[in-house]
């Protein structure tokens, strides 16, 4: 729920590409703690000699609005003239993503566009309050957002038969013959609901699709209290550090940038609900997210040095 900043990186890493240069090999060579407890470089990511050849060459024109832009276009979720879209990984995710993004946000500082550029297919923008009506499809859309009432991963195909359609599950405890607002207060046992998730499997409780904010922590209370969204299960991410280089002044070191959530949150799920090993197929959704947190972090260590 955080952004990111093409524009900083070009301000920060263009003015004196021999120096940072230099920088950058003193850092390969002296790698501090920081950069070694660094999870980023663990990662499994495509070739980033594209980006390498883009900032050495600076801005470029986006082939649709023709503005300026560092590596791509963030209000044409295109990559820019000087990296085609051919050497830009494509990744296939297993639902589809929804992210509402805060009117007041800039566009310039979202890492939402990552995802959009990265995996075109599976994700859409929208910008708040134009938002879609999700009610008549709750029973298989979550929403990523912590609160007392946020379940985890693991838990989805539980929670998600409280919101399953009339006549999904057929015995005396069906939870959807109550109406909706009464079902959300219902507590089923465990092993009538256990029934209808192998009785229905992949059909009432099969999660199609997750919604994500993007937006500073503040900004989120006109969006999260839409009465679009209410109703919507809501899954709380397992705790972990940011690597985002535009941390939140005043909040932990937890809030994550809103790339880095959807790419966790895959993570969990793969593992959780498909109960597949990971093997680094949602790792090229942090292909820009990587090589900008590397060029901000290399050029910090410059201006330390001087």
């Amino acid at each position: 729920m955080s952004l990111n900043s093409p524009t900083l990186v070009n301000e920060e890493n263009s003015q004196e590409p021999k120096r940072n240069s230099e920088c950058l090999e003193s850092v390969e060579l002296q790698a501090p703690s920081s950069f070694q407890d660094n999870p980023l470089q663990q990662l499994q990511l495509a070739s980033q000699e594209v980006l390498e050849k883009a900032k050495k060459s600076g801005r470029s024109k986006c082939p649709r609005c023709s503005s300026s832009r560092m590596f791509y276009c963030y209000t044409c979720f295109v990559p820019v003239e000087t990296v085609p879209t051919k050497e830009i990984p494509t990744v296939k995710l297993p639902l589809k993503i929804d992210i509402i993004k805060h009117p007041n946000e800039t566009d310039g500082k979202s890492t939402a566009v990552h995802a959009k550029l990265l995996a075109p297919d599976d994700v859409t923008i929208y910008k708040y309050p134009c938002i879609p009506e999700y009610e008549e499809k709750r029973h298989e859309i979550a929403l990523i957002f912590p609160g007392p009432n946020s379940v985890s991963v693991k838990d989805i195909a539980f929670h998600l038969q409280k919101y399953v359609k009339k006549g999904a599950c057929a015995n005396d405890n069906d939870c959807s013959r109550e109406p909706f607002l009464k079902q959300a207060k219902l507590e089923p046992k465990e092993e009538d609901l256990n029934e209808c998730i192998s009785t229905n499997g992949n059909e009432g409780t099969r999660l199609k699709k997750i919604i994500f904010i993007d937006s500073t922590w503040n900004q989120t209370n006109k969006i999260i209290t839409d009465e679009r969204l209410q109703g919507l299960l809501q899954i709380e991410l397992k705790t972990r550090k940011t690597c985002f280089w535009r941390h939140q002044k005043g909040k932990p070191d937890t809030y994550l940038s809103t790339i880095e959530a959807i790419y966790y949150f895959l993570v969990d799920y793969h593992q959780e609900i498909l109960k597949e090993n990971y093997k680094g197929q949602y790792d090229n959704l942090l292909f820009f997210f990587s090589f900008m947190y590397t060029l901000i972090k290399n050029a910090k260590c410059c201006a330390g040095r001087e």
